[in-house]
């Protein structure tokens, strides 16, 4: 039997053994927005039962065309967080986390009694979705144990449209994508029709949830590899050697474009031609050498030696006429030259970075890093910052500042690790609206392998890189059992996130920004930064319906 039905807000973390506090507030959104809920519901079994139950969900309502409705399920943690000195998580032990979103079939699941489940209402709307407030109305069935009968409980919600669509997105977001932990994944040749299908799918997703760059494999991304390892062939360019001679051949790339431009996607940035964490060697590289398949760059291969520097030479302004021919502008392409340098290879850095830069003049040349000295002396004019070390960059007024998080931003700042509330995660949206930010790039959007790509591992079952990296850090989509991709709670919860700062911009637009900032921060104890802000959810909710209910006063 069905004990409790409950609401309960997007932002909180349905765990199976703990009651979830139940939501009472409002909810509102605008057009071209998202609304996202939970129903949770605690079934109790009599001595002797069977011990599971089959669940039925039904979700009517007016709105119920921009209805979608998942089933929350618990995935495995061993490494949740190192560093818990902020105290600001949910839990720190291994065990059970609320993060997939599966599929809910209308026949119904089986869920397990004695604790508490949850599903997740989302709605998204558009532009000719209704002005006004309807009734959304959840309604759980559960088998009960005599000859199959169903006892049914219902709960029913208001939720308030207003009739303004958010703007168009300004942010620049780009989650690292990886076609290779695709391919490994589902067994597929790379770039084989399925490989092509699976990608476009992710594509897709990761397009409908705000990002709009994509990391692309002109050759396979030489990141996260152990030296001396590899990971799976994903390059998009044909690489042709006779007698010393390049040519190219950019019919895949041309088609990795024209499929991104049509999922959405609308900028573009080249996989690293350098090696990660001290750009000492070369990416690799695959050619028809002489008649002969092989790898011709790799590991093995010096950064500054003339091989590399005169296969550059003849790569470089072929790759950048072919970017032309495909229309894109320059504005609309980065190139990497190595991720995550650190002070200590200041030297090798700007010996690599002036390999190239003289082949791409006009294109910016972007990479993550954490050292203002980089900056300050010139030698990535267009750094992305980590966020526990984006003080001197604001300090100095940095134009166009760029930022990002990963494994290693786990104190103070936000981040999305599964361990972590989702108001933590969601709170950036605000923050990036108050520094202006120009661009957010984290490094997981699909990394299915173990840290350093060691091995591919199964993310339903390993969701912390083999206890590598905290879960929530390597990927934010489950590759589903259907060929599509399955959201992630982390995935949603952070498109709020960017539709919060949609819906500030576009307030600021009908009144200003003093008045939007004062909305932000008028009775904070302190001011709002990316390492001092109001940690509860009811802040984040409270806030975005103060925005919502400030911009219908004025449509």
């Amino acid at each position: 039997m069905i004990d409790h039905l409950l609401i309960v807000s997007g932002l909180e973390k349905v765990f199976l053994d703990e009651r979830p506090a139940e939501y009472s507030g409002k909810f509102s959104m605008l057009r071209k927005d998202q609304l996202s809920f939970q129903a949770a519901f605690y079934m109790d079994t009599p001595g002797g039962d069977k011990g599971w139950r089959n669940v039925r969900v039904r979700v009517s309502s007016p709105l119920e065309k921009w209805l979608n409705v998942t089933q929350v399920k618990s995935v495995p943690s061993q490494y949740p967080v190192a560093n818990t000195a902020d105290g600001n998580f949910l839990r720190t032990a291994p065990g059970l986390y609320p993060d997939l979103l599966a599929p809910l079939p209308e026949e119904g699941v089986r869920m397990a009694p004695q604790c508490w489940n949850a599903v997740w209402i989302q709605l998204l709307s558009d532009e000719t979705t209704p002005a006004g407030e309807f009734p959304v109305t959840v309604t759980v069935s559960a088998e009960t144990t005599y000859g199959g009968e169903w006892e049914e409980h219902s709960v029913t919600v208001p939720v308030e449209v207003i009739g303004a669509s958010l703007p168009e997105q300004k942010l620049i977001h780009t989650e690292w994508f990886y076609c290779d932990c695709i391919a490994d994944y589902y067994h597929v040749t790379p770039w084989s029709e399925e490989h092509w299908k699976l990608v476009e799918g992710q594509i897709r997703t990761a397009a409908k949830y705000g990002v709009n760059m994509l990391l692309t494999p002109i050759f396979t991304p030489a990141l996260d590899t152990a030296v001396g390892h590899e990971r799976t062939t994903v390059q998009l360019v044909d690489v042709t050697r006779d007698n010393g001679k390049y040519s190219f051949g950019f019919e895949k790339l041309e088609r990795w474009v024209k499929l991104c431009l049509s999922c959405g996607i609308r900028y573009f940035e080249m996989a690293h031609l350098y090696t990660q964490w001290g750009a000492k060697h070369c990416p690799k590289i695959m050619a028809t050498d002489n008649g002969e398949y092989r790898r011709i760059f790799g590991w093995e291969s010096d950064a500054v030696s003339p091989e590399y520097r005169e296969f550059l030479a003849a790569f470089l302004p072929a790759l950048t006429a072919e970017l032309d021919r495909l229309g894109l502008s320059k504005d609309q392409v980065r190139f990497h030259v190595s991720d995550e340098p650190g002070a200590d290879i200041l030297e090798q850095y700007d010996a690599c970075k002036k390999q190239i830069a003289g082949y791409l003049q006009g294109y910016p040349l972007m990479d993550a890093l954490s050292d203002y000295s980089f900056f300050k002396q010139g030698v990535c004019e267009h750094p992305v910052v980590a966020l526990d070390h984006v003080e001197p960059f604001l300090e100095n007024k940095m134009e166009d500042l760029w930022v990002y998080y990963c494994v290693g931003q786990n104190y103070r700042v936000s981040n999305r690790f599964m361990c972590m509330p989702s108001a933590r995660n969601r709170i950036l949206g605000a923050q990036l609206y108050k520094y202006q930010v120009k661009g957010f790039l984290q490094w997981g959007f699909n990394f299915y392998n173990s840290q350093l790509s060691l091995r591919h591992i199964d993310p339903f079952a390993v969701t912390d890189a083999d206890c590598g990296l905290p879960s929530g850090d390597p990927f934010l989509v489950y590759p589903g059992d259907d060929g599509e991709p399955w959201d992630s709670i982390r995935l949603r919860v952070f498109y709020d996130g960017l539709n919060d700062l949609k819906a500030l911009e576009l307030l600021e637009s009908l009144t200003s920004r003093e008045f939007v900032l004062e909305l932000l921060e008028g009775g904070l104890s302190k001011e709002l930064t990316f390492f001092e802000y109001p940690t509860e959810a009811a802040y984040l909710l409270n806030l975005r319906n103060r925005v919502n209910e400030e911009i219908r006063k004025r449509v």
